[in-house]
């Protein structure tokens, strides 16, 4: 059965993820290194990497904060509609994001009926990313605080600490790791979101033009091979900053034992 169950599991992977990875750097250095590098190396090109990764990095760390913020609230607090609310954090998950795309478009753009337009701007691009980013760092968060003793916090707030200071100094290494996973797992669904922020960020070339957007558009000019020489630089970036991220959260929990 463990033979039988291995042998499942790598024709699984193999073609789901293994295979389409092998065939998209094929199709990425058909033309050899030289063409693979005029492909990344070209003004808009790097202009549009230059943009997603900043604006990804921007999305990571404020939904850290944000996700934190809500998970203790959900784990920490009573309130009416608060089974509500853990449900709704799981709903970029499951909504299209073509769909929130739409509906971001919708409430923040020329025709906005809060009077909020943001559209064809980083902050519209931030403001998707945002929106699909915050399950990884709430979830990432939520059930460490869950199985959290805090009697450490109790005995702080004995000793008079303020629960702001007893936050960053007793809790907070605490949460760190799981913290810098979410970020992590953030960032990478960031760098290469493409439904959400097509119709808000207007894909205007050296202005609000992601990264995935540009690969779309050499896909649609038939430039397949330039397409996935840029993707395949996105998936490395995005592999080694995940690396980076869960490097430092691992240290710094084998510090916290």
């Amino acid at each position: 059965m463990g033979w039988l169950g291995s042998s499942l599991l790598v024709t699984y992977m193999s073609l789901v993820i293994l295979i389409p990875v092998i065939a998209l750097v094929g199709h990425a250095f058909t033309g050899g290194l030289p063409a693979f590098w005029d492909a990344i190396t070209q003004t808009e090109a790097l202009d549009a990497i230059r943009l997603t990764v900043l604006v990804a990095f921007a999305t990571a760390f404020i939904n850290a904060i944000a996700g934190t913020a809500i998970a203790w609230v959900l784990v920490h607090d009573r309130f009416i509609g608060k089974s509500l609310l853990n449900s709704i954090i799981d709903l970029p998950f499951a909504l299209p994001t073509v769909v929130a795309g739409i509906t971001l478009v919708t409430l923040y753009g020329p025709y906005s009926p809060v009077h909020i337009n943001v559209a064809n701007s980083w902050v519209g691009i931030m403001v998707a990313l945002l929106f699909v980013t915050l399950p990884f760092n709430v979830r990432a968060v939520q059930p460490v605080l869950e199985s959290m003793d805090f009697s450490a916090e109790e005995a702080a707030s004995t000793l008079g600490s303020r629960p702001l200071r007893t936050f960053i100094y007793v809790t907070l290494p605490t949460l760190v790791p799981s913290i810098l996973s979410g970020m992590g797992l953030a960032f990478a669904r960031a760098i290469g979101e493409f439904g959400s922020v097509v119709f808000i960020s207007g894909n205007e070339p050296f202005h609000t033009e992601v990264a995935s957007s540009y690969i779309f558009a050499l896909s649609q000019d038939g430039e397949l091979n330039s397409a996935a020489a840029v993707s395949v630089f996105l998936l490395v970036f995005a592999l080694v900053v995940l690396g980076v991220f869960g490097f430092l959260s691992r240290r710094i929990s084998q510090r916290i034992q």
